[in-house]
């Protein structure tokens, strides 16, 4: 249920006093597309996961994000911090309870204090995250400097 690994580049998300600081995008295995080509600006206007289109996207920290509208694509652009997911797209929980990274799936979100965050599946997140999400969100963003590394050292090898 929670995660399995994969990627990083390099982003600082402002919080709600926490940091959330992230020095990498997850773009999953392929293409070097954000959310696996949904629209981050939909979770905030539409309160739903948006696959976006690659005609309408937009260049952010080394990942090209895809967009299902010109007016999200230029929301984005103007304010890319404010609609970037937490933890650079990857896993809130694996990165909270497994001290990993880990790839998502783009319909399993929650926006909690304007700030969007990630999952790997629907399934547990109402027990997982849901009942606490300021205490999984305090032990993610303790856990995240170290997850952020092991994720640069296992690219600097190229694993």
């Amino acid at each position: 249920m929670l995660c399995a690994g994969v990627a990083a580049a390099s982003l600082l998300l402002l919080g709600t006093g926490a940091s959330y600081a992230v020095e990498g995008v997850n773009t999953g295995y392929f293409g070097n597309v954000a959310i696996l080509g949904y629209d981050p600006v939909a979770y905030f206007t539409d309160g739903r996961a948006t696959m976006g289109s690659p005609e309408i996207s937009k260049k952010w920290l080394g990942a090209t994000w895809y967009f299902a509208s010109v007016e999200h694509r230029d929301a984005f652009a103007s304010e890319p911090v404010r609609y970037a997911p937490q933890f650079g797209g990857f896993c809130t929980l694996n990165a909270a309870f497994k001290g990993a990274s880990a790839n998502i799936d783009p319909e399993a979100w929650r926006i909690v204090n304007g700030k969007l965050f990630l999952f790997s599946g629907k399934e547990g997140l109402e027990e997982d995250f849901d009942a606490d999400p300021a205490a999984v969100l305090a032990k993610a963003d303790a856990e995240w400097p170290a997850v952020e590394a092991k994720e640069f050292e296992a690219r600097a090898a190229g694993n």
